[in-house]
């Protein structure tokens, strides 16, 4: 929504996952939120603290809002939960596929969560849990684009 948490979450994990595979260069990744809270600015400070704690760094990141040019840009939009990826068909131009719209946790190989939950208002355990999907999710979407 804001992209401090989640999606800069999931942007660090797959860039850290392709870049661990050799991948790097064959898939470009890049986050936004659905509105512009916080443009510009840097991931959540809690955010940041726990993917370091798994060797995952989000420091350079910056928040920005999606543009409607990504939707031709990017071959995939991946929403962490169903409103957001209500917002986004919405704002999907006529002229690009909607099946491009997807859940990021559509890629989930063990975990059975069905949106990746907003840990902003809550505690550390939120924060983990979004890493613990998130992960999950982008091992499975690696593992989709790019097939062992």
């Amino acid at each position: 929504m804001g992209n401090i948490c989640r999606s800069p979450t999931a942007e660090a994990v797959l860039r850290e996952q392709l870049r661990a595979h050799g991948l790097t260069q064959r898939c470009e990744v890049d986050s936004a939120g659905t509105h512009g809270y916080h443009v510009g600015e840097p991931p959540d400070p809690r955010s940041q603290a726990h993917a370091r704690q798994r060797g995952i760094d989000m420091s350079k990141l910056r928040a920005r809002q999606v543009q409607s040019s990504d939707f031709a840009h990017f071959d995939l939009l991946l929403a962490m939960d169903a409103d957001n990826l209500a917002l986004l068909r919405q704002r999907c131009p006529a002229d690009q596929p909607q099946s491009k719209l997807r859940l990021l946790t559509d890629f989930c190989q063990r975990q059975s969560a069905r949106a990746v939950p907003d840990p902003y208002y809550g505690g550390p355990e939120g924060f983990e849990q979004v890493l613990d999907i998130v992960e999950d999710a982008c091992e499975g979407l690696r593992l989709q684009l790019f097939p062992a």
